[in-house]
């Protein structure tokens, strides 16, 4: 059999050259990537650079929809390339541990009980005064420069950063300054009057904004959203058009049409309305429930408003999939609206 193959590949010169060029495609392939993998370059960072902003509309991520990976920074920045995003909204959560801070040998849950034991106190003042130490050394702060430089390189730009180091004003303080190095324009936080106050005075010292996000407060009647707007001029809002939908059966629309000069960014996730008659308030696939996403997204394409849309993935996510690939579905969805 290896005979007649031989001599049927003899006999087609076209065949046997468009193999051996196959055969020298695969090898320089190989030797490629060989080197990359020797000089210490990743591929999927080393990849031609990722646009997800259409038509004039930037969408991003906020980066907890990789929460099931359980993901570190890097594998956080390889997910966003693999899902196609050029913008992130980066959670706080494992940076400090990625840039070599020290760690707490009592977990967070043992911090806040009431019998601790006295090695346990002694570890967290040790923890507390180290942390510190750490936060403040001069080359720390090269440490976050250099992983913006990180992420920009790979093309993707940390335009807001969902992390406090404390609510004191000097934690308060230097949460901004670590979210200037980064690039991003301010820091997210949940709506309601304490933030309001002490994290809109913090944005404002440091010449930023303080990004604040809805879950279900706009459905309750004394909520004041305008009155928390006025506490400081550098509150701004990341309005969550699913929560709002699902929570109040309002359509989002006409909220962004009334603040959209204070709306800093919209967390993008499609629900069920209010008044569902099978489920209300669920999270659903992207296109599968019933709010407005295109319509958002048009509404600010429409008017070019300089207004982030961020994917929040929310909806349960089938065994065979991931939230990379969910993302990159959510991603092509607000995609095709804006074309």
């Amino acid at each position: 059999m290896n005979t007649v193959m031989a001599g049927n590949y003899n006999k087609n010169p076209k065949q046997n050259i468009k193999m051996k060029n196959m055969k020298k495609q695969i090898i320089t392939g190989s030797i490629l990537l060989l080197g990359l993998i020797l000089l210490g370059t990743d591929p999927v960072l080393s990849q031609p650079k990722v646009n997800s902003n259409y038509n004039g509309v930037q969408v991003g991520v906020i980066t907890y929809s990789y929460r099931d990976m359980q993901l570190d920074v890097e594998g956080t920045l390889k997910a966003c390339l693999k899902s196609g995003i050029s913008s992130i909204e980066l959670m706080g959560t494992g940076v400090e541990a990625y840039l070599g801070a020290p760690k707490s040998t009592v977990s967070r849950r043992r911090m806040r009980a009431s019998d601790l034991t006295d090695e346990e106190t002694a570890a967290i003042e040790k923890y507390k005064k180290d942390i510190v130490e750490w936060r403040y050394a001069d080359e720390t702060m090269d440490k976050y420069v250099a992983l913006r430089k990180k992420f920009n390189d790979a093309g993707v730009n940390i335009h807001i950063y969902k992390w406090t180091a404390g609510m004191s004003d000097e934690d308060l303080d230097y949460s901004f300054k670590v979210a200037k190095a980064l690039g991003a324009i301010g820091i997210t936080t949940e709506i309601g009057e304490e933030n309001c106050t002490k994290v809109g005075a913090a944005a404002e010292r440091a010449g930023m904004v303080a990004i604040f996000h809805n879950h279900y407060q706009y459905a309750d009647e004394d909520f004041d959203v305008d009155k928390l707007l006025a506490l400081s001029p550098a509150n701004r809002l990341n309005f969550d058009i699913g929560h709002y939908y699902g929570s109040t059966g309002k359509c989002p629309v006409e909220f962004i049409e009334k603040y959209y000069k204070q709306i800093a960014s919209i967390h993008v996730k499609d629900k069920t309305g209010k008044n569902n008659e099978t489920k209300s308030n669920a999270n659903q696939v992207f296109g599968q429930g019933e709010t407005p996403i295109k319509e958002v997204l048009q509404l600010i394409r429409d008017n070019k408003w300089p207004i982030h849309c961020d994917i929040e993935l929310e909806y349960e996510i089938t065994p065979w999939s991931n939230s990379v690939k969910e993302v990159n579905n959510c991603r092509a969805y607000c995609r095709q609206a804006l074309l």
